[in-house]
Formats: C-alpha cells, sequence, structure tokens
C-alpha cells in the first residue's frame, strides 16, 4: 500500500517516477528515512519530517532506526544508573 504522503511521487502503477522535484533516487545516496507513521522505509520525500527518524545514509540503516534508538535509549539509561 502506498501512503498518501507519497502518492504524488508515483505513478499510476505504484512504482516511483521520477519528477523534475523527485530525481530517482541512488540507493546510497543517503536520503533515506523511516516513517513513524506508516512503519516502513522511505527514500526522499515522503512523509512530514516531523512522522520521520532520519535521515539514514541507507536503507538498511533506516530500516534499523527502531532497534538502534532502542540500544541507544538503554545505553543511555545505563550510563545514567552509574553516574548516580
Amino acid at each position: 500500500m502506498v501512503s498518501e504522503c507519497s502518492q504524488r511521487y508515483r505513478g499510476t502503477n505504484g512504482v516511483p517516477r521520477e519528477t523534475k522535484e523527485t530525481p530517482m533516487a541512488n540507493a546510497n545516496d543517503g536520503d533515506w528515512w523511516f516513517c513513524l507513521k506508516h512503519m516502513k522505509v522511505e527514500h526522499g520525500p515522503g512523509c512530514p519530517d516531523k512522522d520521520r527518524m532520519g535521515p539514514y545514509s541507507s536503507q538498511a540503516d533506516a530500516a534499523s532506526a527502531l532497534t538502534t534508538a532502542r540500544q541507544r535509549n538503554e545505553r543511555w539509561d545505563e550510563e545514567d544508573r552509574e553516574a548516580r
């Protein structure tokens, strides 16, 4: 399912289309996001930034955004406990 946020950048077949505003992105161009509203990875323009985590340098990094955030939070919580 295509999100309403990115629908305008897709052709009638649901495949991303190249436009003057949104050229087809290179898979490693560093413009990857994780959408918290739709719980999926987005590349380039998509949902509003307020609903996304990123940008990330790769699709894999964006896909693991929630895991990375959880691990960082756990590490920071442990550091806080040790500082007391």
